[in-house]
């Protein structure tokens, strides 16, 4: 076993039983700021998660694999034809694009503070957004998500919290015990979900 996962076995009891059954979750991360973000505003998922494929059909209907500031024109008078979003929705699409026109960062250069300070300048763009692009895109190995729907649901279910009374800080306390090992935890946690959905198998 690894030793972020045999760190994590013996942290957490609950986390071993998984990581006894489910396969270690792997992504191909696209390393695509641009990219993911996009995912996330519209289908308020990120790609690498979704059930639905709403991007990518999106992507697919516009003939467009990875979309850019370039390709975003073809993209959005194709693939929003027949979209019907929220104003709010397009107003932060427009701060994301308004962004990154003048900025080319090299984002594995930075911290994960300096991440979240850079992204949470682009209005309309929320913790659990960056959550997903340090954890998915840039695969930072330190990221919990506490505010993740999904994440809540199965932490109530394995570990018996009371999702009514202060639930974030009854995860915070759990997720202490992973040390540096968070993201690694929370893939699991998710992949956990997704094993059980498949029986199993």
């Amino acid at each position: 076993m690894i030793v972020d996962a045999q760190y994590l076995s013996n942290a957490d009891d609950q986390l071993k039983q998984i990581i006894e059954v489910v396969p270690k979750p792997e992504i191909i991360s696209t390393n695509d700021v641009f990219h993911d973000l996009m995912s996330c505003i519209l289908e308020q998922q990120i790609h690498y998660r979704s059930t639905k494929k709403i991007f990518q059909k999106m992507l697919q209907s516009a003939h467009i694999e990875r979309l850019t500031l370039d390709n975003f024109p073809e993209f959005e008078k194709t693939a929003f034809a027949n979209s019907k979003f929220a104003i709010g929705k397009f107003e932060t699409i427009g701060q994301i694009i308004e962004f990154f026109t003048p900025n080319k960062i090299n984002w594995a250069l930075l911290s994960d503070a300096e991440v979240v300070e850079k992204l949470s300048s682009i209005k309309g763009i929320g913790k659990w957004t960056i959550d997903m692009i340090l954890l998915y895109t840039l695969e930072r190995p330190d990221v919990f998500p506490y505010d993740d729907f999904h994440l809540k649901e199965i932490m109530v279910k394995r570990y018996g919290l009371n999702p009514t009374v202060k639930l974030k800080a009854q995860m915070l306390e759990i997720a202490e015990n992973w040390g540096a090992h968070k993201s690694l935890a929370v893939k699991y946690l998710l992949a956990w979900k997704a094993f059980n959905k498949k029986g199993g198998k």
